[in-house]
């Protein structure tokens, strides 16, 4: 099994696709008998996410600071929620219990989290494979942008390329999945 750590807001967005796509998401991993890392949280789009992992009887560990666990409003309901004392601290647990990353819609956290997991690829720290799940067009400037970096000469092409996006769950965790599959052929 493996198990894919997936940043995500703490709150729902204004488009009602985000939260179909969380939910997509949860069922698609469980289906496909794959474990949830995730921030812990059982409000906005991480919330959702991990109930619907947990309807679908998959695995889901949660990981949040101590003094995030009122803010954010801890998920009470997960089979393990790691409590640790800073963010380094939740962020380096997340690593270390995934196999890949995936970053959904979400806010500033949510872009630091997912650019720090693909500097940390760049600079040989893990060989997890990463990916955006652009739903709505919600990366897609993003990914311009990232694009627009490679032709003006500050990132190189392969390291742009290991950045992977798919507009569904199914199609994106395909994708990852082949990456995984092929890190761990001898």
């Amino acid at each position: 099994m493996a198990r894919f750590c997936v940043y995500l807001g703490s709150r729902e967005g204004r488009d009602p696709a985000y939260l179909a796509a969380a939910r997509n998401l949860g069922a698609e991993l469980a289906k496909r008998g794959h474990g949830l890392v995730y921030g812990g949280a059982r409000i906005g789009l991480m919330g959702e996410l991990a109930n619907a992992v947990l309807r679908a009887g998959g695995e889901v560990i949660g990981v949040m600071p101590d003094h995030l666990v009122e803010r954010e409003q801890a998920h009470e309901g997960l089979p393990t929620l790691v409590r640790v004392t800073n963010m380094h601290e939740r962020k380096a647990s997340m690593a270390s219990h995934a196999d890949a990353f995936i970053a959904l819609p979400g806010g500033i956290g949510t872009l630091e989290e997912l650019f720090e997991a693909w500097t940390w690829q760049y600079l040989g720290l893990h060989d997890k494979p990463i990916g955006v799940l652009d739903t709505a067009g919600f990366f897609s400037p993003l990914l311009d942008f990232l694009d627009t970096t490679v032709e003006q000469g500050f990132l190189n092409t392969t390291t742009r390329n290991c950045l992977l996006a798919a507009e569904t769950p199914p199609a994106l965790l395909d994708a990852l999945e082949a990456q995984l599959g092929s890190e761990r052929r001898p």
